[in-house]
């Protein structure tokens, strides 16, 4: 083997912090996952993981530089570079690279603690909210129904008198960890176990009233802030509202998707509503003043003489509040003309003189003027 300091590029006199500094440029430019299939690699990187080894340690480094690698060989005194490390190279990789991604398992020699309690689910619901709701925001009640902690044990599991005892598969680890020899060296992979599904406590008491989940089903109510401007669609997230988790985990989130009750007078289009204004023929083409009714209150709405149908008046501000941004949509009152269907003699007598004043062809009120022509040709 070649000499260890020149397999790590660092001088004799060289400081620990130095030859370890070294030692990760090296692991990192000679990793069997940075070289795929490379052999030589493979063996380049054992080679500076042996020098490290020997040179990290004071007592084996002075044997070295004394008797060279005849001092560290064969009983040495110098531990493995798997000893060195724990139980692994994936372990020597968490060592110097963080422990994240590691491809030796994830951990190492490593053992970790349990995974604990699992989240509770997510879980959704439907809330129908009036329009004015959904305009300038409110609370609404949430009925629904949900596990909860159970409250004999406290969310625990255990039966009256009893506590979760620590799982023996796993030694409350909550996982389990496989080692096996390689060419590189120990490969330790961790796994959940399947005892204790990763709790690291057994429940041998069950709990009578949740059967040992610590949660049991019930009804439950919330009282939800709804904000100004949502719509149909519209989706609230509570935090830590929804479903509690098996013995103790944490809730998921509540989230609760919104649907707006039409209302009869307004129809809404995007943060706009719209409003159908109904005047009479001679309020169209006289010109009249109304009182239009909005949900701030009542507004004055001066109709011009001679307006047309479907003419629309814009009442700025009036509208649904707008969620991603300040101020408010508009109010549009969109005029519909009112034709009368029937007429008094007086009315139609009316009618028929302004219309010959303008020159203009009508019926007498009572039959279409198609009719009269037909039966002038009978």
């Amino acid at each position: 083997m070649a000499d260890y300091y020149d397999l790590l590029g660092v001088s004799r006199s060289a400081s620990a912090e130095e030859i370890k500094k070294a030692y990760r440029k090296r692991a990192r430019e000679f990793h069997p996952d940075a070289n795929p299939g490379d052999d030589s690699a493979a063996e380049r990187f054992k080679e500076v993981s042996q020098a490290y080894q020997v040179l990290s340690d004071d007592q084996q480094r002075a044997r070295y530089d004394q008797f060279g690698e005849a001092g560290v060989r064969n009983g040495g005194g110098g531990a493995s570079a798997d000893d060195l490390f724990g139980g692994g190279i994936g372990d020597i990789f968490d060592a110097f690279f963080g422990g994240q991604g590691s491809p030796f398992g994830g951990g190492g020699g490593r053992q970790r603690g349990p995974a604990g309690p699992p989240r509770g689910q997510d879980v959704e619901a439907i809330a129908d909210i009036d329009f004015v709701h959904a305009v300038f925001g409110g609370e609404i009640t949430v009925e629904l129904k949900l596990p909860v902690t159970c409250d004999t044990c406290e969310g625990s599991g255990a039966g009256a008198n009893t506590k979760p005892v620590t799982c023996s598969e796993c030694n409350g680890a909550g996982q389990v960890q496989r080692v096996r020899q390689s060419l590189l060296g120990q490969m330790v992979t961790a796994t959940t176990c399947g005892r204790c599904g990763g709790l690291g406590e057994i429940i041998t008491t069950p709990c009578e009233t949740c059967r040992g989940e610590g949660r049991v089903t019930a009804d439950t109510s919330y009282q939800v802030d709804v904000p100004a401007g949502v719509d149909t669609g519209s989706t609230l997230r509570l935090t830590g509202r929804g479903a509690v988790g098996p013995r103790g985990g944490r809730p998921g989130d509540l989230y609760v998707h919104l649907r707006v009750r039409p209302d009869e007078q307004y129809v809404r289009e995007g943060d706009d509503l719209v409003t159908e204004v109904t005047v009479s023929f001679a309020q169209a083409a006289l010109g009249t003043s109304l009182k239009l009714e909005t949900l701030d209150g009542t507004e004055d709405l001066v109709v011009p003489a001679g307006t047309q149908p479907g003419r629309e008046f814009v009442l700025r501000q009036r509208g649904v509040p707008r969620l991603q941004g300040r101020g408010r949509g508009d109010l549009i009152a969109r005029l519909r003309v009112d034709i009368p269907t029937k007429l008094s003699d007086a009315e139609v007598d009316l009618l028929t003189t302004y219309a010959k004043g303008r020159g203009e062809t009508v019926g007498n009120g009572k039959e279409g003027i198609f009719s009269r022509i037909k039966s002038a040709f009978s």
